[in-house]
């Protein structure tokens, strides 16, 4: 296929994309969001940072598989508490991922 055919496929793309956000944004200041709404939406993020970690976390190529030497398994655990303990989500973060490595280099996956 001619590389022009490509360039108007990804230009339409952007312009879809780019619309659909500018209309959203640019009536956004005109909504008006009930104050249970805005509290609710503020768990957005993390539920769907949840819904995207959790199924790699717990499984691997062969289906289920909650041991200790499944390093995101260990760290996505590792994080979960150090989460519930300190509430501090750098803290969260970089012990996750420094547990991550550390299993991986123990266990050699």
């Amino acid at each position: 296929m001619p590389n022009t055919y490509f360039t108007l496929i990804i230009i339409g793309m952007f312009v879809v994309t780019f619309g659909i956000r500018f209309v959203l944004f640019a009536s956004a200041h005109k909504a008006v969001m009930p104050k249970w709404l805005e509290s609710g939406l503020k768990y957005v993020p993390v539920s769907v940072l949840t819904a995207i970690i959790a199924p790699m976390s717990v499984t691997d190529d062969s289906g289920l598989n909650l041991a200790i030497s499944n390093p995101w398994f260990v760290g996505a655990l590792t994080a979960f508490l150090v989460g519930l303990i300190f509430k501090h989500q750098l803290l969260t973060i970089c012990v996750g991922v420094a547990t991550f490595f550390i299993t991986k280099l123990l266990t050699g996956n």
